[in-house]
């Protein structure tokens, strides 16, 4: 296998196991939207850029971690619609809430490519909708993640953002 080849499976491996490496039962989410009010349900979250294509820059973490799954469109797609049965393909930057620090990023190396059906509830639920082109940023409770048994480099309750740019949809 080529280097960059190994590159991709590693990266691929490396999310699948991240995300996959939870079971919890799911819970509701609420979706959120950009609107220009302030209110305290369409706070900022967290600064994300919105050059498309671009590895985005982000911001750290603002205020106390929501309690609930929070999905923000960054830029709106235009391609194929992510369905709960989709397989992705994305480039993603992980954040701890905690921290502010990034864990993990695929822009380093290749798009991440997995089932959505496969990964985390968060992902499962703050996905669906979403389109080729699009960056969204999901604020992801630890419920939704890995709860209190944490995972790899993400500690115990910990909330997580992540900010996705969905490359294709299958």
């Amino acid at each position: 296998m080529t280097k960059p080849g190994k590159a991709l499976l590693a990266t691929s491996l490396a999310l699948t196991s991240l995300l996959t490496s939870c079971t919890l039962d799911g819970g509701s989410a609420t979706k959120e939207t950009a609107m220009s009010d302030n209110s305290p349900t369409n706070r900022e979250y967290l600064s994300v850029s919105a050059n498309a294509g671009a590895e985005p820059t982000v911001g750290k973490p603002i205020g106390a971690a929501p309690a609930t799954l929070i999905t923000k469109d960054i830029i709106v797609g235009t391609g194929a619609e992510v369905t709960p049965t989709s397989t992705l393909t994305v480039q993603y930057i992980l954040i701890s809430w905690k921290t502010g620090e990034v864990i993990q990023s695929s822009w380093a190396s290749q798009p991440a490519v997995f089932a959505l059906s496969g990964v985390i509830q968060g992902w499962q639920q703050g996905m669906p909708g979403m389109k080729v082109g699009g960056r969204r940023l999901l604020v992801i409770p630890p419920e939704l993640a890995y709860g209190a048994n944490g995972a790899g480099p993400i500690g115990p309750n910990e909330t997580l953002a992540f900010v996705v740019d969905v490359v294709a949809v299958s």
